[in-house]
């Protein structure tokens, strides 16, 4: 476990904090201890917590942030089981807030949300429309959009629709120095963010055959930082940023690529003698072009039938 003192909560920077943003500001012990774990075997506790109320808030707290030398973490849910979500500096939870929903193009199937929406009251939101965001965590009661991004999470129905690394369009939001950036699909037009694009794409196009040679040709991979989703012109920055943890950019907006809700839902059940059988049947199952398949071994089914609203379905 990692822990550190930090400054007291009547420190100049909880002060300035205070003064300067319109969100709430905590650096009590009490809150930095609640800040200090997220689903993770983690503890690390922070200098402080922010819950910005505005993306003023949020560029501003890091320019501060940067002239304190201190490491900001962004935080959505905190449902990630790595320790994304903590971090020895200061800690920004977007989850309070920065929760707006806001323009549908009903005809591209898109829609801007900022970070702190979760993903559950999206899809609800979206409902009326017949779209819906198909990425479905395990989590989606309450993981935020802008934490799925940043992890690159996949969800069960990842073979049909991909991962948030392919259903998100653009992201918006701040580097390190509080500059405000926004990567899409298309070449960035002259500026900050061309002159970022042309270096990384220099990076990708010199790392090449590196990154064929090491990038395994899985499905769902998460693993690092997705350079080689970049275009060799500097197109697809955004790909970048999705499953970057918050090492890259805070994210302030994020404009998601949606899907039509099935018209029908149908759901196969095949049984198996044994595990490797259940396994081997897994490649010409997704010949089929399933939405999910799932496993539920027989661990599993006994847990179930001890449950007595399962039991009798089991």
């Amino acid at each position: 476990m990692t822990s550190r003192t930090g400054p007291p909560s009547d420190s100049s920077l909880a002060t300035r904090l205070r003064r300067e943003l319109e969100g709430e500001v905590l650096f009590d012990s009490f809150s930095r201890g609640l800040y200090s774990t997220d689903a993770s075997i983690y503890q690390v506790q922070p200098v402080g917590v922010v819950l910005p109320k505005t993306t003023t808030d949020v560029f501003r707290a890091i320019e501060i942030a940067k002239e304190a030398d201190l490491p900001v973490t962004p935080r959505g849910a905190g449902t990630s089981q790595s320790g994304q979500a903590i971090g020895e500096g200061l800690v920004m939870d977007t989850s309070k807030y920065l929760t707006g929903i806001g323009e549908l193009d009903r005809d591209a199937a898109t829609i801007r949300v900022q970070p702190g929406v979760v993903l559950d009251r999206l899809n609800q939101w979206l409902q009326p429309h017949g779209l819906f965001y198909p990425v479905d965590v395990a989590t989606a009661s309450r993981a935020t959009l802008g934490g799925m991004a940043a992890n690159n999470s996949a969800g069960a129905r990842s073979i049909r629709y991909g991962m948030m690394v392919d259903n998100v369009l653009r992201v918006s939001g701040s580097l390190a120095n509080g500059t405000p950036v926004s990567f899409g699909l298309e070449v960035p037009p002259p500026g900050v963010e061309s002159e970022l694009a042309s270096t990384l794409a220099t990076l990708r196009r010199r790392e090449d055959a590196e990154l064929q040679l090491r990038i395994p040709n899985v499905m769902r991979r998460v693993a690092g930082y997705n350079l080689d989703r970049i275009s060799p012109d500097g197109a697809e920055i955004v790909r970048l940023l999705v499953g970057s943890e918050g090492t890259l950019a805070f994210f302030t907006e994020l404009e998601l690529q949606l899907a039509p809700i099935p018209s029908n839902r149908v759901l196969g059940v095949c049984a198996f003698s044994d595990l490797e059988s259940a396994l081997d049947a897994v490649s010409s199952i997704m010949e089929l072009e399933p939405s999910a398949v799932e496993l539920v071994d027989g661990t599993l089914l006994d847990l179930a039938r001890k449950i007595p609203t399962l039991s009798s379905a089991v």
